[in-house]
């Protein structure tokens, strides 16, 4: 304001040329007249800067698209799943025939200027991440287990399932208490919609991996006569399962916008609903804004080899006495095992040499004593002829 009033009294009092002003203080003549024009008529106050923002934008939101935006924002986060500014920019490109109307940045402006947006601390940058994902949609299963309480405080156990490369959830089930039996039934009841996996990868779960246990566990078992590869995560490396882990969250931001369930079966319920939006209508950050279930359907599916999988669980060597029946234990497939070694052998120290189902049966001194070949749908094992 200061140069517009010198100029301005340069011409007026000091009776100096419009040209002569202009060049002396490298301004725009066509400026300088704009300015006497509006002095003459609103005296100094007319001399204060304007606003440099246009008379009309053409490109503007419309005030109906800036309300479905706010809808949309209020709709997601009521049913409890993400509503930043790409997933809003999925949805109303779905409502408006494909092609949104407008872009991420526009919606996270009008979500700003509405008060939606709280700013945050910079996270860590994405890039900083060493990340895997599988090729094709069935080359890699995860599956972890989480805890969820209900309205009564009992606290339940959730088994998630998801495909690594599509981040399909194949499975969601409820358990009072999750056993290894229950996982198995999991996985079979998944495999029955989409086909069998050619790995599967989890944490070190009893309920996953018995080798602690000198087992080679339930689920495992199964894996390995089907051929598909069981791989476990790094001991208390959860990053290892990062995606299933990931999945824990979306689910229970979900779970916690509903009603707290009375029981187990309420909550599966709330979960089948949830998966149905996860799978078909949620648009995945990582899949380019493409639903689940399009980027599973979108490639051919791995599978199992097909070959039953020989790995170093298999062999194993376990130190026994043989009780006053003539019998040691084992356990196959999650479960104990009484083989017959014979009475006449009762009170030996024996070790066991255990290559999946076949067992040999030695005394201390390496004296062969019987052999045993498992039969996983028995407890009690007889020698074998």
């Amino acid at each position: 304001m200061e140069l517009a009033a010198f100029v301005i009294n340069a011409v007026l009092v000091e009776k100096r040329s419009v040209r002569e002003v202009a060049a002396a203080h490298g301004v725009s003549k066509t400026w300088l007249y704009e300015l006497l024009a509006r002095y003459r008529q609103g005296g100094d106050p007319a001399l204060a800067p304007r606003s440099r923002r246009p008379r009309r934008s053409p490109t503007q939101l419309s005030v109906e698209i800036e309300n479905e935006i706010v809808e949309l924002r209020k709709s997601l986060l009521e049913f409890g799943v993400e509503a930043g500014p790409a997933t809003i920019h999925a949805h109303l490109a779905t409502a408006h025939g494909g092609v949104g109307p407008c872009s991420v940045s526009s919606i996270w402006r009008v979500l700003s200027r509405r008060g939606f947006v709280v700013p945050e601390p910079h996270k860590r940058p994405r890039s900083s991440y060493v990340r895997f994902e599988a090729m094709l949609p069935n080359e890699c299963w995860q599956s972890d287990m989480t805890h969820v309480t209900l309205a009564n405080g009992r606290v339940v156990e959730i088994v998630n399932v998801i495909d690594d490369y599509s981040r399909v959830c194949v499975a969601s089930s409820v358990f009072s208490v999750t056993t290894a039996a229950d996982v198995v039934a999991t996985f079979y009841q998944a495999a029955s919609r989409w086909g069998f996996p050619a790995s599967v990868l989890t944490d070190n779960g009893a309920i996953y991996t018995a080798s602690f246990r000198g087992d080679r566990g339930a689920l495992s078992t199964e894996l390995a006569t089907r051929g598909i590869v069981f791989k476990h995560s790094r001991p208390y490396h959860p990053q290892t399962c990062g995606k299933v882990e990931r999945f824990h969250q979306t689910m229970k931001k979900y779970l916690a916008n509903q009603d707290p369930p009375a029981s187990m079966a309420e909550l599966q319920e709330q979960l089948d609903r949830f998966v149905n939006y996860y799978n078909d209508v949620r648009p995945h950050r990582a899949k380019n804004r493409k639903t689940p279930r399009s980027a599973f359907e979108g490639r051919v599916k791995a599978g199992p080899s097909g070959s039953p999988v020989r790995n170093a669980g298999e062999f194993r060597i376990r130190h026994d006495k043989v009780d006053r029946d003539g019998k040691v234990t084992l356990r196959y497939a999650g479960k104990l095992r009484h083989l017959q070694v014979g009475r006449a052998h009762k009170g030996r120290r024996v070790m066991l040499l255990v290559d999946d189902r076949d067992v040999r049966v030695l005394s201390a001194d390496g004296e062969f004593l019987a052999e045993v070949r498992i039969d996983p749908e028995k407890i009690y094992q007889g020698r074998k002829n």
